[in-house]
């Protein structure tokens, strides 16, 4: 389930040339630090509203600088604090400026989007998910840190109060969705099995995998929040790898992926498989409520809508 946003009038700053300029200077400035230079033309390849990819040729390969808008500022600093624990999982940008939030990082190879038409298979993605719940647990301790870096909180306690605001914001609100009151149920629901909250990528999906040398990394932490480990399920199980290898809604067997996902969990905490997989049930459902609050861009209600139907659904 792949949809991408159209671009509007706000996507046109990151084109301007006194950005571009700048950009160009501080990719320079940074790898000459490192003994490098660029050997051709830097290339700017992705432009979203909210962010934008440079590839820039060096004379030891490509390197890759992102610059993200107020919103997802902080991704530059929770790279910082969330590689270094990720066993090598998330790669260490080679220069970023906390001040504005820019990262020049080297080239983390193929996408698993690319990768996956090729092997028609989506095994790949056990590695990924047990890899990635292993970064979770590393974190649990860090989410002072995270915060104080300007990730957003999206903790079982904040989303009634966040949903309520929600829903209060949009037009031809879907009148099957149920009040704060039927939220707050399912946090108090999910908190009783005392799984700690920790980084969670937010929108790790196949365009956010890169196979690197050999081992999937995971990239583009953005949209990352503090909240519940297993809202990652819902956009990652149930948003892209239930489609499978052709796009087809239920194609694919999630028990093998959501296994792989929970078994560092089960090694951690003291709870049957019974026990984890309920608890994945419930943060499937309240993962897309996060996903919506997390993710609501004024300019695109319509991915609010599709995210919220998903909560009631499972599909858009």
């Amino acid at each position: 389930m792949h949809a991408m946003p159209e671009l509007t009038a706000m996507s046109d700053r990151w084109r301007a040339s006194g950005f571009v300029d700048s950009a160009h200077a501080w990719i320079v400035a940074r790898l000459a630090e490192r003994g490098r230079s660029v050997v051709a033309a830097i290339e700017q390849p992705h432009v979203t509203d909210w962010s934008t990819v440079m590839r820039v040729p060096t004379d030891d390969g490509p390197v890759w600088f992102k610059a993200n808008d107020d919103s997802m500022r902080h991704e530059a600093a929770a790279t910082a604090i969330v590689a270094p624990l990720s066993g090598g999982r998330v790669p260490v940008p080679l220069a970023s400026d906390p001040r504005t939030g820019w990262m020049l990082l080297a080239d983390a190879g193929r996408r698993l989007r690319d990768v996956i038409p090729e092997e028609r298979s989506l095994v790949r993605w056990h590695d990924v998910l047990e890899a990635y719940a292993r970064l979770q647990l590393a974190c649990e301790d860090r989410v002072d840190a995270l915060l104080a870096a300007g990730l957003p909180d999206r903790r079982l306690h904040t989303l009634p109060g966040a949903y309520a605001a929600l829903l209060a914001g949009l037009d031809d609100v879907d009148p099957r969705l149920p009040g704060p009151d039927a939220i707050t149920d399912l946090c108090d629901r999910l908190v009783a099995f005392g799984i700690r909250e920790t980084v969670q990528h937010d929108d790790l999906h196949d365009g956010q995998v890169f196979l690197g040398d050999g081992v999937h990394q995971v990239l583009d932490w953005g949209d990352a929040c503090v909240s519940h480990p297993f809202f990652t399920l819902a956009v990652t199980l149930e948003g892209v790898i239930a489609w499978g290898i052709d796009d087809e809604e239920g194609s694919e067997d999630l028990d093998p992926h959501l296994a792989a996902y929970l078994r560092p969990f089960a090694k951690t905490y003291p709870l049957t498989d019974t026990d984890l997989r309920e608890a994945a049930r419930i943060a499937m459902r309240l993962g897309w409520v996060c996903r919506a609050i997390n993710g609501a861009l004024p300019q695109d209600p319509g991915q609010t809508h599709t995210r919220l139907r998903m909560f009631l659904d499972g599909k858009p």
